[in-house]
């Protein structure tokens, strides 16, 4: 005999061509607790049901129990029942995924399912995929369903059963059986199961995410080992936060939308939260901002706020030319404009104020880059220059009907970074809160100028961590499991 002991629910199940293994019931393996096990130490169960307290069950935890190595184990069993069980492999799978589409002569063009009999794929293409996959979860029968997209995501993995299979489905286990049981025994790929869960509710089709999925799929690489899972959820799972610990918003926040919603539930649910619902009121409003530094004497360009076409005089003379015009609650460089003279100024305000009814003006600074402090739990994370956009005056140019231009950056160790920067992006976050927290400065032969602080900071892995590297993400980890610890 070959040292494997099959399982199966009735003898009758056992596919054609399978020889050379003992063979016996789920019934019998279990009233049976001797007989088996010094001739038979590895077990392949092939029931018909794994769910909890089942027999299929059972006997992979019975064997466990009894010495005995064993596909499945109850550990796969129960991680494959949930994908918040299995989620925190997804990263790795999903990277392998696309890297293998990418470089077929004859990609897939639509979503596709894989079925896996003990680590082989039915599509040979996707083969280094299985083998990666069984080595996570060691299950005899797996059905995975990949969806489409510019990133290919694994929507489910699921575990089936020998009942699952039709004839061909059959031939092809039995082919796989005897490969498989031909193999020396390696132990599953070890890792540590992460013991807390964070939601990172992020949207690929964003025009201008402040993460993307290739920072994500880092962000896990870092948190997982230090006990932290990501899964990423969208607008409409906003009934699955609960089943989180913790919650990383990582869309362009707005009062009027989901993320505030996500946020004011994550706050209700007693979760850590970036970004907290007070932090997206306030930085999300210029208006706000420009009065709360002002009041904390930090320094910033000339300001005034406008409520009506009466005030056009009154900030010619405080402001002169060019001016700048802010609706209050604008992002990524949206709803700021220039005015250069009388006329563009009077077009400016009349259409602003249509939208709001207040909006701000602000004395124009020119500097080639504008600083980005990160500011996390009241220190800095990391320090950036955003260069202007090529013959813009901003750092994000936006153009009807084209998509946006940006400038280039240079990221810089906060060690090395002019100290009066670094110290007044740390006390205009401390006007905010405790979060996360992007501040724009502008310097020059004056001194450091506040331009705004924003909740929802870009954190793009190769950018903003390119001088602190992974010291970044481990404390943007770390932020959340202290909270929850």
């Amino acid at each position: 005999m070959s040292g494997w002991l099959i399982v199966v629910d009735r003898t009758s199940d056992l596919p054609a061509g399978i020889d050379g293994h003992a063979v016996t019931t789920t019934r019998n393996y279990l009233v049976d607790r001797s007989r088996r096990t010094r001739t038979a130490p590895k077990v392949l169960n092939l029931a018909r049901d794994y769910a909890y307290q089942t027999r299929g069950y059972y006997c992979s935890l019975l064997a466990e129990a009894r010495g005995q190595k064993v596909v499945p184990s109850v550990t796969t069993i129960l991680e494959l029942s949930r994908r918040s069980a299995y989620a925190f492999a997804l990263p790795e799978l999903e990277q392998t995924l696309n890297r293998l589409i990418h470089r077929l002569a004859d990609p897939p063009t639509t979503s596709f399912r894989l079925r896996l009999y003990l680590g082989q794929a039915d599509d040979p293409r996707f083969h280094r995929l299985a083998l990666q996959l069984f080595d996570w979860f060691r299950h005899p029968l797996i059905d995975v369903a990949v969806q489409a997209g510019e990133w290919w995501r694994i929507r489910r993995i699921e575990a089936l059963t020998i009942g699952d299979l039709d004839a061909e489905g059959k031939v092809a286990l039995a082919h796989a059986v005897a490969r498989y049981t031909g193999r020396r025994w390696r132990q599953p790929k070890t890792r540590t199961s992460p013991r807390f869960s964070l939601a990172v509710l992020f949207d690929a089709r964003e025009p201008l995410p402040p993460s993307d999925t290739q920072t994500l799929r880092h962000l896990a690489r870092v948190a997982e080992p230090m006990g932290l899972g990501i899964d990423q959820i969208g607008a409409k799972d906003l009934p699955r936060l609960a089943e989180h610990d913790c919650l990383w918003i990582r869309e362009t926040t707005n009062i009027d939308h989901h993320t505030y919603r996500f946020a004011l539930r994550a706050e209700q649910e007693g979760m850590p939260v970036i970004d907290d619902p007070a932090s997206i009121r306030r930085c999300t409003n210029k208006v706000y901002l420009a009065e709360v530094v002002g009041a904390a004497g930090l320094a910033q360009p000339r300001t005034r706020v406008v409520a009506s076409m009466k005030d056009l005089e009154a900030v010619e003379a405080e402001l002169g030319y060019p001016v700048v015009l802010k609706i209050p609650d604008g992002s990524f460089s949206r709803g700021v404009k220039k005015a250069d003279d009388r006329p563009s100024l009077t077009s400016l305000m009349r259409a602003m104020l249509e939208e709001s009814d207040l909006i701000l003006a602000q004395e124009f600074m020119y500097t080639s880059f504008d600083w980005r402090v990160g500011v996390l739990d009241g220190e800095p994370l990391f320090v950036s220059q955003y260069q202007m956009a090529k013959k813009h005056w901003q750092i994000v140019r936006h153009r009807d009907g084209r998509p946006a231009q940006e400038g280039g950056f240079r990221t810089i160790a906060i060690a090395d970074t002019p100290e009066e920067v670094v110290k007044t992006g740390v006390a205009a976050a401390g006007l905010i809160g405790r979060g996360l927290y992007g501040v724009d400065l502008k310097q020059n032969e004056n001194g450091v100028f506040v331009i705004e602080v924003n909740d929802n900071p870009n954190l793009v892995h190769g950018v903003e961590d390119a001088a602190e590297k992974d010291a970044l993400w481990q404390r943007l980890a770390g932020w959340f499991l202290h909270r929850l610890r």
